[in-house]
């Protein structure tokens, strides 16, 4: 299929600048390198673009019909620009050496043991990185922080590359990604902005000026900001941090809306009608997921407070901490709801990615609410139309943050629950002989479920657990179901019912 590159809906005209041929290669195959320079390789057909990454199978993937990961619109960029301009490769030191302007897209996960442990940014591959860029560059180069890193942290990794630098010129460039899954081949199209941060001198302006006009092929000029490298660095958890306080914010609400009768979506449309909110983020749920929002306040909390500002950490903590009771709350709706028990009862959970539209699990509420499960001895069956067993077998084995290490350092031990959870290629078989169906994702498909078919296949009473708020509890009433949807009136069964044990 031939990609339409449509331009901006606002019509601007986008003025073509035009560069030398410049190489690019990014380390990191990832959710962020990989769908980002298949979207350069394609908007610029005048740069040679490559992806490198130690993990073979990986590349083998993105040199295959079958790509790592999913997204939509993905496969289609991908095969335009794949073998013209755009390259996967396992040769680091090669591509690395060759080219102008280096991406590093590295896992930069949440320390778990020594200083700052739970919080703090381990910068343990980025500091990898910047000593093989070192080692190999055998040219002058423009290093790009494209992983989300603290506040400094070009500081750090410039301090490494002069002082093995061998004569060679390096300047550090911060340029952020602001995707959201789902959605990212639309967002990289057509980008709300692009965040270049650089130094402010000669030489880094002409570093900031190159990428500029890598970015000029297609976004509007008034769209690619320049700030310094510490403004550029901030504004990245400062985005995620702001959207994910909008995101506890309604669920915070939402518990109020159960205890006194209110329904959540109704009090979330009047708040966003009003213009200086807006209404997007604001739907309430079972807690927000993803490989950003909860690291990146982490890491906002742990800068904070070696910064002197226990206050200021405290305040952004207390967004985790809503999300976490949510998904507690939401456990113990279940638990209390069937008569304070979930032993050896069968409950199907539709859905494990973070959100639609992604086949990404990584701090997935799932994950927390099938661990709740299983401490209650519940047999769980998953469906997921792109989640695979395999990766759900390794999210439930994993301890906390391991997520976010390379494939190869993740625990590869079969998990102890194995034969208490059990996974489902369709909803249907999922939902037989349950006691219990909890909808963790929101998949469109999960709308148009037969849920009479459904309710005829359950267990009695038959429990509907809406952690999305898909589903008209009311319809599923009149079908026979005893239904939560979170923050919506309550059904008269769950009226006496704690909210929390």
């Amino acid at each position: 299929m031939h990609i339409n590159q449509n331009k901006d809906n606002n019509k601007q005209t986008v003025k073509r600048v035009l560069v030398k041929m410049v190489k690019i290669c990014c380390l990191g195959a990832g959710y962020v390198g990989g769908p980002t320079m298949a979207v350069i390789a394609l908007k610029c057909p005048d740069v040679e673009v490559v992806v490198v990454d130690i993990t073979s199978a990986r590349i083998n993937a993105w040199n295959s019909e079958q790509l790592p990961i999913y997204e939509p619109g993905l496969d289609d960029v991908v095969k335009e620009s794949r073998g013209r301009n755009l390259f996967f490769s396992t040769d680091i030191e090669k591509h690395i050496g060759e080219a102008d302007i280096v991406f590093v897209s590295v896992n930069t996960p949440t320390k778990t043991q020594g200083l700052g442990a739970g919080k703090a940014a381990d910068l343990t591959y980025w500091e990898s990185a910047a000593r093989m860029i070192a080692d190999v560059a055998k040219s002058d180069k423009i290093v790009v922080e494209k992983s989300t890193v603290p506040v400094k942290t070009a500081e750090a990794i410039e301090k490494i590359l002069i002082h093995n630098s061998k004569g060679i010129n390096f300047q550090i460039l911060s340029n952020p990604e602001f995707l959201a899954e789902g959605t990212a081949i639309q967002d990289l199209f057509n980008p709300d902005r692009v965040l270049i941060g650089g130094r402010d001198t000669p030489e880094g302006k002409k570093a900031v000026q190159t990428l500029k006009e890598v970015y000029a092929h297609w976004v509007p000029e008034d769209r690619i900001l320049t700030t310094n490298l510490w403004s550029a660095e901030l504004s990245k958890l400062a985005a995620n941090a702001f959207l994910a306080q909008r995101i506890s914010s309604v669920n915070a609400i939402s518990a109020l809306c159960e205890a006194t009768g209110a329904n959540v979506s109704e009090v979330a449309y009047a708040v966003g009608k009003d213009a200086r909110i807006g209404p997007k983020f604001l739907n309430a749920s079972i807690g927000f997921g993803g490989s950003c929002f909860q690291k990146d306040i982490l890491n906002l909390v742990y800068i904070c407070e070696c910064n002197g500002l226990p206050e200021v950490a405290q305040y952004w903590k207390s967004v985790i901490q809503i999300n976490d009771y949510q998904k507690s709350r939401f456990v113990n709706r279940i638990v209390s709801s069937m008569f304070n028990t979930v032993a050896n009862k069968k409950i199907a959970m539709l859905g494990f990615a973070f959100k639609k539209d992604t086949g990404d699990t990584r701090e997935t509420p799932a994950i927390d609410v099938c661990n709740g499960l299983l401490g209650d001895k519940a047999n769980i069956c998953i469906y997921d139309p792109q989640v695979t067993q395999e990766q759900i077998e390794r999210d439930l084995a994993m301890n906390k943050f391991d997520w976010d290490h390379p494939t190869h350092l993740q625990p590869m031990s079969p998990m102890a629950v194995k034969k208490q959870v059990t996974v489902s290629s369709d909803a249907y078989s999922a939902t037989k002989d349950a006691h219990g169906v909890c909808i963790v994702t929101e998949w469109d498909e999960f709308k148009t479920l037969d849920f009479t078919r459904i309710y005829e296949g359950m267990q009695k009473p038959a429990f509907v657990f809406d952690g999305r708020n898909v589903v008209n509890p009311e319809k599923l009433r009149q079908i026979g179901f005893i239904v939560y949807s979170i923050g919506k009136p309550l059904d008269l069964w769950m009226k006496d019912m704690p909210a929390v044990a």
